[in-house]
């Protein structure tokens, strides 16, 4: 079992890639917890101080990442500090994720790519820094949840780097009809035989990322490698790119031209309200109509959306 090769594993669907951004409900509320949830004097120490900071408005936001963009040593310390709170709301949803990890753990981690994210901004792109930040916070706290969520302590590169030897392995297995050589598969990855025999070593040593885990009679089985970052995920500004766009999308959907139910199929289509690009077979299955059916609806409500006065400024965003 799982427990018994001393690994946590972290939900696939919450690693980097943030389902939603932190909305302005959760900002305001990002200081204060359930009764039911035990929150160390530290913890409550920390949240009152934090709470004594006032939160940036717009302007302010941008005129403080201009001096950040000079160099300003004490604008990018306010810049931080202000967005301490966007660090607690999205730590708080990681509670109970290792055992290894306590919510301020999770904070400390979440500040760092808070840091990160302050002096990567760009303000000119007219991204919000928090749609900007919280990319960067995720990443610092599932990066650390990868790292110190395993009892054996094995680097995220080096679990990244077992996985590609495994799917090395399994795909010179099926194209040479038996299993590779470790000298085969050092040749393939561009690896020291001693890099391979390392890495034969220590996939044996934790856990192999092929093995089936869950399925127990509620759960779906998958494979560990399925919980490993994915290269593919979007990067910082893509993330925010992304979010831009969905917000103009949502916008132009409020108009009274379109019916619910065409709302709600291009919400579920495009991830607009959780994140997920629902497949039309989902869509389907939700509305209790054909699959072709939710393709005709959403390709007529897609041209509704290209009609709209205000799709003008999809398009310069795009450009």
């Amino acid at each position: 079992s799982l427990a018994e090769a001393n690994i946590e594993i972290i939900e696939s669907g919450d690693l980097l890639l943030p389902k939603t951004e932190v909305t302005q409900k959760e900002l305001k509320e990002s200081l204060r917890f359930r009764e039911t949830e035990e929150i160390s004097d530290n913890v409550q120490s920390y949240l009152r101080e934090i709470g004594k900071i006032s939160l940036l408005t717009p302007e302010e936001e941008r005129a403080l990442a201009k001096k950040v963009d000079q160099g300003d040593e004490q604008a990018r310390r306010k810049m931080i500090e202000a967005n301490l709170r966007l660090v607690v709301s999205i730590a708080k949803r990681y509670i109970g994720r290792s055992s290894n990890m306590s919510l301020l753990d999770l904070i400390q981690e979440g500040n760092i790519g808070l840091s990160k994210a302050v002096d990567k901004f760009n303000y000119k792109k007219g991204f919000k820094f928090s749609t900007y930040a919280t990319w960067w916070i995720k990443q610092a706290i599932t990066r650390a949840l990868a790292d110190q969520g395993r009892t054996i302590r094995i680097p995220v590169h080096m679990v990244e780097t077992i996985t590609k030897y495994l799917k090395t392995k399994r795909a010179l297995a099926q194209s040479l009809g038996r299993e590779p050589l470790p000298e085969e598969i050092a040749k393939e990855m561009d690896k020291s035989l001693d890099e391979i025999l390392y890495l034969i070593q220590i996939s044996r040593d934790t856990y192999s990322l092929n093995q089936s885990i869950g399925g127990g009679k509620d759960e779906e089985a998958s494979e560990l490698g399925d919980f490993v970052p994915d290269k593919k995920t979007p990067g910082p500004d893509d993330y925010a790119n992304l979010q831009i766009l969905r917000d103009l999308i949502r916008n132009i959907l409020l108009d009274p031209s379109f019916a619910q139910r065409e709302r709600d199929i291009i919400k579920m289509r495009f991830g607009l309200e959780d994140g997920i690009n629902h497949t039309l077979e989902e869509v389907g299955k939700e509305f209790g109509v054909t699959r072709e059916r939710i393709r005709q609806i959403e390709a007529k409500t897609l041209e509704k959306v290209k009609e709209h006065p205000q799709s003008q400024r999809i398009k310069e965003f795009l450009e």
